[in-house]
């Protein structure tokens, strides 16, 4: 049973939005390296040349880059899901080629295996 239209416009809205609001998250921390594919940088600030300003310069990216390899992979996952609905794929497991649940797909839209394969 292949995933009604107006069910995959509805999860398509939805990772675009979650898509737009990862993208301002990681604005905030990073610079967009490839944005088609959603690479991110993690921006190092060079506040001055006094060392506890340079700890903090520290401080703030160690605090940041794990953030960052969060969003991204987040971002990454919605990027394929998206790829996945133009290409006619989406809602299918990567792992066993059977149907994901849409109950599944309602939770994360951007699942790429089925909750057997997960």
């Amino acid at each position: 049973m292949a995933l009604e239209q107006k069910i995959i416009e509805e999860l398509k809205s939805a990772l675009l939005k979650e898509k737009d609001e990862l993208e301002k998250g990681l604005a905030r921390i990073a610079r967009p390296v490839d944005k088609q594919s959603g690479d991110y940088e993690t921006s190092f600030e060079d506040i001055g040349t006094d060392r506890e300003d340079n700890a903090s310069e520290v401080e703030q990216y160690s605090d940041n880059l794990p953030v960052e390899f969060a969003l991204e992979k987040k971002l990454k996952d919605i990027i394929s899901a998206l790829e996945r609905m133009e290409n006619g794929t989406y809602g299918i497991c990567e792992n066993c080629n059977i149907e994901i649940s849409l109950e599944r797909l309602k939770a994360n839209p951007s699942a790429k295996t089925c909750i057997k394969c997960n």
